[in-house]
């Protein structure tokens, strides 16, 4: 440790930068007059009585006032590590008798620079979403992570999967499945976009995957504002350029879904069965309506672009309708404000005849 780490570090028990050198010339020189420190630390023979004084306080030194001259002394340095170890260890309890514990935030941004860190981020995120993915990577970089994927779909979790530079026009279509809610691919390489849960998100360039020298870098974030803006991205930007190779099966209802866009997924599934079904709402009503906080009605319409034909006006609109005695109602997800009604969870059921 060289003398700058050690002044660093005695700064941290309030020892000034001359009280420092002052200190220093005196554990170098031992027992010495003042005008001998005073000379070593480059400061005036008063300063050094002065500030002598309280170091001596301090438990760092003890002067001789008796001798003539006065002489000062360093104090036995084991001696001097006891007092400050003992000083620590006697704030310890008073300190933790006034920290009160508040939860962080939980918002975070990271970089990421290495491939195989990214690989098992995008793999911790997709074992623990709940409700949606968005996710887009270079197709080679699917095996690595297709068992992930199957076990998230299998949780019941809505994933939207785009497979970029296929690099196959002929990929077995059966291969895909499993893999997501639905697959599109496209031949170019895309960015590597990960969204989960409207919460978490991951982009990196395609060769920070694709290619060992490559010096590009990630950054993964955990932000409520940031996530949706970056699904926006992927559903606006990419997903409807892209061909769709794979759509799963509509579920067995009764469904209650959590995730607005899940559940709007799978209400075009089945509205392309031709399957009349109907959906309960339970959320807040939007505008001057007077409804109640549960809706119940027949399925008569969906706005998306999820799966194809797409219905929506906009790529990233997802909403659907009901009927309730003649009357229409448009139920959208969260931060809905163009529809009736804001949903927080949605049942899909077959509708009785």
């Amino acid at each position: 440790m060289d003398d700058d780490d050690l002044a660093g570090l005695l700064e941290r028990f309030g020892l000034s930068k001359k009280e420092i050198d002052t200190y220093l010339a005196i554990l170098e020189h031992g027992e010495s007059k003042a005008s001998t420190i005073a000379d070593a630390a480059d400061v005036s023979k008063r300063y050094v009585y002065s500030i002598s004084e309280e170091l001596e306080e301090r438990g760092f030194v003890e002067v001789d006032d008796h001798s003539v001259p006065t002489l000062i002394r360093p104090v036995p340095p084991e001696t001097v590590v006891d007092r400050l170890t003992r000083s620590v260890e006697d704030i310890e309890p008073e300190i933790r008798s006034r920290y009160t514990k508040t939860e962080r935030t939980g918002e975070q941004f990271e970089v990421i620079k290495s491939r195989q860190t990214v690989l098992k981020r995008i793999q911790s995120l997709l074992s623990n979403a709940e409700t949606e993915v968005t996710l887009s990577l270079p197709a080679e970089m699917l095996p690595q992570i297709r068992p992930t994927l199957e076990e998230t779909v299998d949780r019941g979790v809505l994933v939207l999967l785009l497979l970029g530079a296929t690099g196959d026009e002929h990929r077995d279509i059966a291969s895909l499945a499993g893999t997501a809610s639905t697959v599109r691919t496209w031949d170019a390489l895309v960015p590597t976009m990960l969204t989960v849960d409207r919460q978490h998100g991951l982009l990196a360039p395609s060769e920070l995957l694709t290619s060992s020298t490559s010096d590009t870098k990630a950054i993964s974030l955990t932000q409520e504002q940031l996530a949706p803006v970056l699904a926006g991205s992927f559903l606006a930007n990419y997903w409807p350029t892209a061909e769709e190779r794979y759509v799963t099966t509509p579920s067995d209802l009764p469904q209650t879904y959590e995730g607005f866009r899940n559940a709007v997924f799978q209400i075009a599934l089945h509205q392309a069965t031709e399957r009349p079904i109907e959906a309960t709402v339970t959320g807040t009503p939007l505008g001057d309506h007077d409804l109640p906080s549960t809706l119940t009605g027949e399925v008569v319409a969906v706005r998306q672009s999820l799966v194809r034909p797409a219905t929506s006006t906009l790529p990233i609109e997802n909403a659907f309708e009901i009927r309730i005695d003649g009357e229409r109602y448009t139920i959208g997800g969260s931060g809905a404000f163009l529809e009736d009604f804001e949903a927080d969870s949605v049942t899909i059921r077959p509708l009785e005849e």
